[in-house]
């Protein structure tokens, strides 16, 4: 659902949110192939609440320099 990489001065974080099964959706961020973050809600909205979390964090990164790696495969 949503994946995202960004790299700046080595340094990598990965963004996803994916479905959990019947858990509902698991919001994930990591550091340096560490997770930093990661929660599993089956409320939609706190979805909706963390993903904008991530976007907000995703843009002023992006303003400080950080750039979006093409998707692994």
């Amino acid at each position: 659902m949503f994946d995202l990489n960004l790299a700046s001065a080595g340094h990598v974080r990965h963004y996803t949110i994916v479905l959990a099964g019947e858990s509902g959706w698991e919001v994930r961020v990591e550091e340096d192939r560490a997770v930093r973050w990661s929660e599993t809600y089956a409320d939609w909205h706190r979805v909706e609440r963390s993903l904008a979390k991530v976007k907000r964090e995703v843009s002023e990164l992006l303003a400080r320099g950080w750039t979006i790696l093409p998707a692994s495969r």
